[in-house]
């Protein structure tokens, strides 16, 4: 029997969408407002479901906690109050889109997981905008 479940976290984070091979033109016209030489900034919301056969002994898929402190480690602490362009290596030479956010939080949790769990990460850029991602 399998089942999945799910924490939702926050965090807050400037970044600035650009390629630094691309002409400041081009980068206006393809990310427009996000191209802000001066950043700007997000209040991300992250659902992160893990799936899994439910344990016979302990009657959980994951505890909880232990996913808790999986998303406070890897995301939470390397994230919140960050510039991503310039803070976090991650994104040294990839752009912090939320495509390319809600990858990361994904490769960064993945491995701390049991290797039959499966993860889906949704990362809420606004409470309109967001993106699914489950390593496909």
């Amino acid at each position: 029997m399998k089942a999945t479940v799910s924490r939702r976290a926050h965090f807050n984070a400037a970044h600035r969408l650009y390629r630094k091979d691309w002409t400041d033109e081009k980068n206006d016209t393809v990310f427009g407002k996000c191209n802000n030489p001066n950043f700007h900034g997000h209040n991300y919301e992250l659902v992160v479901s893990v799936t899994d056969a439910i344990d016979p002994d302990t009657g959980y898929v994951i505890d909880i906690k232990t996913l808790k402190d999986i998303i406070k480690e890897e995301v939470e602490d390397a994230f919140d109050h960050k510039n991503l362009n310039l803070d976090v290596p991650d994104f040294k030479d990839l752009i912090p889109t939320a495509e390319n956010i809600a990858v990361v939080i994904y490769n960064k949790i993945k491995p701390r997981l049991k290797a039959t769990s499966l993860l889906e990460i949704t990362l809420y850029e606004t409470p309109r905008n967001f993106i699914t991602y489950s390593g496909n």
